[in-house]
């Protein structure tokens, strides 16, 4: 390559690593479009968003690519074309894969920042940040909850950890499908180590919720009559309003989170715990459900069937009676 040549498509690299999102959207790459991420890709585009995408299952791609996502074949070929690349797939190892692989994001000619809206705990985060950061390139970590219907709903929560100028000029891209997105610290890992604290007290609140609400239906209680006490008491809790009493109390285990990633948080949320130095007993225990509802095969099924387990202990449902 000539000389010139070589310096203009090095000024090029530059500018595209640099951006100017002030005057343009930032073109965005999508990768991972399981049941959330093929939701928010279609609030990006809604949005106006050049958006590039990469996925292993061709269905969900040829289903985003109906509505104007183009298609590209490696998380690389992502990273020639996007400006900000979006990760959300189910586990830290594919996260690694994904980003720093053989034909990883981090190989790509024009992306500026990675965001990781995966759960992969901070360790995880820092790691990606350091390596990223060696190539020129900024990493947030912004992990999301209100699941599968926040992301139908562009309502997700978008916990946001990492520095600050990049999220600024990631903000607008989150509010494409976010409704409550907030920066959490400046330092990487920070979103994962909130998203874990949010997982650990649902899981945990859920167990505990189920436990003591068969309680009261093995002693006799309506569980109709049981569950509204509580909504409208001081037991009150996301697990007893939004899951117990809307799902599994008309037997409907569908809220949108899988059994075996729920149990996958509280992994990561007992080791990191260990690595700080905080007892963590409760989530401990709870896990044990998770482990159990697993080891019967549940795996793949809605994380709320872990009532289940508790239902077959103590011999009694969570159901309405009427």
């Amino acid at each position: 390559m000539p000389a010139a040549q070589a310096d203009a498509r090095a000024a090029d690299h530059h500018s595209a690593r640099k951006g100017d999102s002030a005057m343009t959207k930032d073109a965005v790459g999508f990768i991972g479009l399981g049941a959330m991420g093929r939701r928010m890709v279609l609030h990006l585009l809604k949005a106006g968003y050049e958006v590039f995408v990469c996925d292993p299952d061709s269905d969900a791609v040829a289903a985003v690519a109906m509505h104007g996502a183009a298609r590209c074949e490696t998380p690389r070929h992502v990273a020639d074309n996007a400006d900000i690349v979006l990760v959300c797939v189910p586990t830290p190892d594919i996260v690694e894969q994904v980003v720093l692989g053989n034909a990883g994001i981090r190989h790509g000619q024009r992306a500026a920042i990675v965001v990781d809206h995966s759960t992969t705990g901070p360790s995880v985060a820092r790691r990606l940040a350091q390596v990223l950061a060696e190539q020129g390139i900024a990493s947030l970590d912004a992990p999301l909850a209100g699941g599968v219907a926040g992301a139908q709903a562009g309502t997700l929560s978008v916990m946001v950890g990492g520095d600050l100028a990049a999220y600024r000029r990631c903000e607008p891209v989150f509010q494409a499908f976010g409704r409550n997105v907030v920066h959490v610290g400046a330092r990487p890992g920070m979103g994962q180590v909130l998203k874990l604290v949010n997982n650990m007290i649902v899981a945990s609140t859920l167990t505990t919720t189920c436990e003591a609400v068969l309680f009261g239906i093995k002693s006799g209680l309506d569980a109709q009559v049981l569950l509204d006490m509580l909504n409208a008491s001081t037991a009150r809790s996301f697990a007893s309003e939004a899951i117990v009493s809307k799902t599994i109390l008309d037997r409907q285990f569908d809220f949108g989170f899988r059994m075996d990633l729920m149990r996958k948080d509280l992994r990561l949320f007992l080791s990191e715990a260990e690595t700080v130095g905080v007892p963590s007993f409760a989530a401990s225990v709870s896990k044990q459900f998770f482990d159990r509802a697993i080891a019967a095969g549940h795996g793949a099924e809605d994380m709320t069937r872990v009532a289940q387990e508790l239902e077959m202990l103590a011999e009694a449902r969570i159901e309405r009676t009427a």
